[in-house]
């Protein structure tokens, strides 16, 4: 492997990162967080571009404490922090099972949430790819997947998503038209694919991740299933919240990463649970449904049959664990 040369660009605040996008719309540019997942893709030979433009001096995306971690904040610094890993026992977990301590100390919130899809046929040296015929999502015209020519299979890889998304967390986006927020899911698009993954507009960057006063001291837990429990990434991601009141439940959530293009959180399923009286049935009955739901296809190194049955798994453990 071996890194082709680009051009680095350090923009001071999000006014020049905008300057320098529209600089480079036409010649093609990438955003630099940690670098601990977008280099390797480089010295692979993978989708690089002429163009880097680094994020870390940006005032906009530094600093964190209980209601606000910046897209910059280093996994590191969160999991060093005992205040914050006791607020969110589960976004805690989800950090702790990322990569390993020296990836973390390089890799962002916001790089995290934003990780690039992954696929066995797409993260490949340049040489198998290029014995394959390549794919759609780096210089190819067909998914080998699912054979075709529309759509790319390739599995939303992040952790952080799931657990923040069953605190209700929100993330901030600015940009040439301004700072908006939205729900942590809503950024990734359900109806796109693995290629056209999220719903950030031309010119926009995730500055912040925001969590709800009312998250803190929540019971929630992240579980990872993975080929290598020390590097991996996560061939499933369960996040769960269950919050029960004189024995009803007050408050459940679960949302699942790793299998599909996109991070999904199953209100449908848990919605009808609040206000009931919670027996040890519901977690069965709540893991079954999810699993039914749930759509991976053969694109990474566990078979998808048993990623399914195992979404079950880890979803009944889950949610039994919160209620004991």
């Amino acid at each position: 492997m071996h890194l082709d040369p680009f051009e680095l660009h350090r923009p001071a605040n999000v006014t020049e990162l905008v300057e320098l996008e529209g600089r480079f719309r036409d010649s093609g540019f990438d955003l630099l967080a940690g670098g601990t997942d977008l280099l390797p893709n480089y010295k692979m030979q993978i989708n690089a571009r002429p163009n880097v433009i680094a994020l870390w001096d940006l005032p906009e995306l530094q600093g964190h404490d209980l209601a606000r971690v910046g897209a910059m904040t280093r996994l590191a610094d969160l999991e060093g922090d005992a205040e914050f890993c006791r607020a969110f026992p589960g976004v805690a977990e989800a950090i702790r099972q990322v990569a390993t301590p020296l990836v973390r100390a390089s890799g962002t919130i916001g790089g995290n949430l934003l990780l690039e899809t992954r696929c066995f046929f797409f993260n490949q040296s340049h040489a198998w790819r290029e014995s394959l015929g390549y794919c759609l999502k780096a210089e190819g015209d067909r998914c080998h997947v699912v054979p075709q020519r529309e759509r790319c299979y390739a599995t939303f890889s992040g952790d952080l998503a799931p657990a923040l998304a069953v605190l209700d967390a929100e993330v901030e986006v600015d940009g040439p038209n301004g700072r908006r927020r939205l729900p942590v899911l809503g950024l990734y698009d359900e109806g796109g694919d693995g290629i056209r993954r999220h719903r950030l507009g031309w010119g926009e960057v995730v500055t912040s991740v925001y969590l709800p006063e009312s998250s803190r001291n929540l019971p929630s837990t992240y579980a990872k299933l993975r080929v290598r429990p020390s590097f991996d990434f996560p061939e499933l991601g369960v996040a769960a919240q269950l919050s029960l009141h004189h024995g009803r439940v007050d408050r459940l959530r679960v949302a699942l990463g790793g299998l599909e293009t996109y991070p999904r959180r199953f209100d449908e399923l848990t919605g009808p649970l609040e206000g009931q009286a919670w027996s040890p049935e519901h977690a069965g009955s709540v893991a079954s449904a999810v699993q039914r739901a749930v759509r991976p296809v053969h694109n990474t190194f566990l078979a998808p049959d048993y990623r399914k049955r195992m979404a079950g798994v880890f979803v009944r453990r889950a949610l039994t664990r919160l209620a004991a």
